[in-house]
């Protein structure tokens, strides 16, 4: 073994592990099937963002490879594929399935098999019968089966890798002492527990989110409907009140709270509640069309400007992001819609080009380019005298979701 730790997967999750590992000193092989992030990589150059990343790239020395059986030559093989889910709230694992059939035919004992993809309940126990039901293994004493589930937030991955505690569900004796030894170097508390256990920590994590973020949002869509201000109502709700904490409403999505929740509700007790949780998400962008619509009218021809496509303020991830449903619903009221977006890959038009005699500026995504007095100054000099802003996130700090440029200016030059 050539290697101390293989990654299998270098997306936004696996790369930055990949580097982390190697910053401490470990003997990389990153393996990847897409050509164009391998060579990349191979030019010392980060395929996405992610904050620290590139210097880390450019100092540390990764091996790379396009083929999943390569992993076998280092010790421990860290899996970090995509895991998305069927349209019948059911885990898709063909590409999981793959790749072990990939090493089925070159693992050896002594081999480590960690599972830091989010999965379902069970699937950690899944990998480790595969594995002793077609190499006759002794999982835990001949080879180390183990979840170790990614919980770092987007764009704070070197900050956290080494703070959040890292949790492990080990299947049979020793496979958890194994993938502790192997995460401890990065420096965080090691926390042991089962399999199904870990699995389950790192659902409900995402799926707590997920509904925090749909109460705020139901709120909005019910404050509109009584003529109410969702932010006010919010004010009290939280204010001085030791039980309060209701958080803000926005387009609440990504590849992991958006998806996540299906690997639970395949088997929940309670069938139709998380799928709410997921309607009411899914509903903002039709709300905010909807609420546009009621004001300006019907939105054909007229042009309305997106600010944003990323899912998350300060990233470049569009993976799920709610703001690309709400470009296909405003497409198909025939709106002119204008993207921009500062940080994505995605070609975008420039700020000043998007927001020119707008009809309409809808804040997608709360960058923090966007939420600025200048930005705002921007919109009501060149967008149209009575253009309509749409500000979900109260980035502009007026206090309301929907509002006329010129109400918005006023609100908060008098804030």
């Amino acid at each position: 073994m050539r290697y101390d730790v293989s990654i299998v997967g270098l997306g936004r999750v696996g790369l930055p592990l990949a580097l982390s590992f190697a910053d401490k000193g470990l003997r990389v092989l990153g393996v990847d099937k897409d050509p164009e992030r391998l060579a990349a990589l191979r030019e010392k150059r980060m395929p996405f963002a992610e904050a620290g990343a590139q210097e880390l790239l450019e100092r540390v020395e990764l091996g790379l490879s396009d083929r999943v059986g390569d992993a076998a030559e280092a010790e421990s093989i860290v899996i970090t594929i995509g895991t998305p889910s069927f349209s019948h709230i059911e885990i898709d694992m063909r590409d999981i399935r793959s790749a072990l059939d990939d090493l089925l035919p070159v693992l050896r004992e002594g081999h480590a098999l960690l599972l830091r993809s989010t999965v379902a309940p069970d699937t950690t126990e899944f990998v480790a019968g595969y594995l002793a039901k077609h190499r006759g293994f002794d999982i835990g004493e001949d080879v180390f089966v183990a979840h170790v589930p990614e919980r770092i937030a987007a764009g704070r991955f070197l900050e956290e890798i080494a703070t959040l505690p890292c949790i492990v569900g080990g299947v049979g004796e020793r496979s958890g002492e194994v993938a502790g030894r192997l995460f401890e170097v990065l420096g965080a508390p090691i926390v042991q527990t089962t399999p199904v256990q870990a699995e389950l920590a790192k659902i409900w994590t995402n799926i707590l989110r997920y509904a925090t973020f749909a109460l705020p949002n139901l709120l909005m869509m019910d404050c509109e409907q009584h003529d109410a201000n969702v932010f006010e109502v919010i004010d009290l709700i939280n204010r001085d009140y030791p039980r309060g904490g209701m958080a803000q409403p926005g387009l609440t999505a990504g590849t992991c709270l958006r998806k996540d929740f299906a690997f639970s509700e395949e088997r929940s007790p309670a069938p139709g509640m998380l799928l709410a949780v997921h309607r009411v998400n899914e509903s903002v962008p039709r709300f905010l069309v909807d609420g546009m619509k009621r004001r300006v009218g019907k939105l054909s021809g007229k042009k309305v400007a997106v600010l944003g496509l990323a899912f998350k303020a300060g990233t470049d991830d569009e993976r799920d992001s709610l703001a690309h449903k709400l470009v296909r619903l405003l497409e198909r009221e025939l709106a002119d819609v204008a993207v921009h977006d500062p940080h994505v890959q995605t070609p975008t038009s420039g700020f000043d080009e998007a927001v020119d005699a707008a009809d309409v500026v809808v804040v997608a995504t709360n960058h923090r380019e966007f939420c600025t007095p200048a930005a705002l100054r921007a919109i009501r000099s060149q967008s149209r005298e009575d253009a309509l802003v749409v500000d979900p996130w109260d980035c502009f700090g007026a206090g309301q979701v929907f509002a006329y440029a010129a109400e918005v200016q006023a609100l908060t030059a008098a804030s």
